[in-house]
């Protein structure tokens, strides 16, 4: 059954802006007209589409036709540059993870902006669930730990994001006494244990598992030390420079503090979180230069 190519763009219209009135303005049309495609689009396909909540939600029935309508309207954005048609700038929603976003993955994407006529609409999330919004149709391309690609995607590694145990130096001193700074490790076992069961420590937010890691590898067990949220990554390193708590920062995001003085090393093992860049298996100029220079930059600052 062929999926009318009008109300597929409709659907992935309606689900960017959150709201039938929105997608309307977006569309140029009535509201009256956009319910009225995707009430044709569910009767066509046999299928509800939308879960009528504030914002609009896709049905798992919908995945497929949102990322129909998201490979037709980058398809046809090719064709028109290829004929040297004046073409406007097509949206291109990617998925990335709070530290990428932060650290290296504008900078590509802002170089790609200056070549092509593109948009970038970003999804942030955990790297481990980036991959996800791949599979629902939300975004073409991601910055995931998922070294298998989704189903219908390519995947290319990326490199390695370094993590390093961090404090600022005061609170390194009033919290962690027993603990060998700069990196090094020693001292009385039980003492150090002591010491970081103690000292409050800083997630990014309730899935990062990090500290979690780090602190089981050193023999600690990870559910007794307090535990503050701070579900941004600038203000996470913001919040460790200031003494919050202590973290696991990438090694991109700490070393000019680190040179600085304004944070020392808690020493400990550095915990590495592969990445990977996947993105659909669509024969694309565009997408295809976009994976081109997000590979190329993340190969070139995620090399450990």
């Amino acid at each position: 059954m062929p999926i009318p190519a009008l109300g597929a763009a409709t659907l992935a219209a309606v689900l960017d802006a959150g709201s039938m009135e929105a997608a309307a303005r977006s569309l140029h049309i009535t509201p009256s007209a956009v319910s009225q495609r995707i009430r044709a689009l569910e009767d066509e396909v046999g299928r509800v589409l939308l879960v009528r909540t504030k914002p609009l939600r896709a049905t798992p029935e919908a995945h497929a036709i949102v990322r129909f309508a998201r490979q037709v309207a980058l398809l046809e954005h090719d064709a028109a540059v290829s004929l040297g048609h004046g073409a406007g700038p097509v949206t291109l929603p990617l998925a990335v993870n709070a530290d990428s976003l932060s650290t290296w993955f504008l900078a590509p994407l802002a170089r790609l902006s200056a070549r092509h006529a593109v948009v970038f609409d970003l999804h942030r999330d955990d790297q481990e669930f980036t991959a996800g919004m791949l599979e629902d149709g939300t975004v073409t391309g991601a910055v995931t730990s998922r070294a298998v690609p989704v189903g219908g995607c390519r995947v290319q590694p990326l490199g390695v994001l370094r993590y390093e145990a961090v404090a600022a130096p005061a609170f390194a001193e009033a919290w962690l006494p027993d603990v060998p700074l700069g990196g090094g490790d020693g001292g009385d076992a039980d003492a150090l244990a002591a010491a970081l069961e103690r000292a409050p420590l800083i997630d990014f937010d309730r899935r990062d598992d990090l500290q979690t890691q780090w602190l089981a590898a050193r023999g600690v067990d990870p559910a007794l030390p307090p535990r503050h949220r701070v579900p941004a990554s600038h203000d996470f390193a913001t919040a460790t420079v200031a003494g919050l708590g202590r973290a696991l920062l990438p090694t991109l995001q700490s070393q000019s503090a680190l040179e600085a003085g304004r944070l020392v090393r808690l020493g400990g093992d550095p915990i590495d979180v592969p990445l990977y860049w996947q993105q659909w298996n669509l024969r694309s100029i565009l997408l295809d230069a976009v994976a081109a220079e997000i590979v190329d930059e993340g190969r070139r600052v995620l090399a450990v």
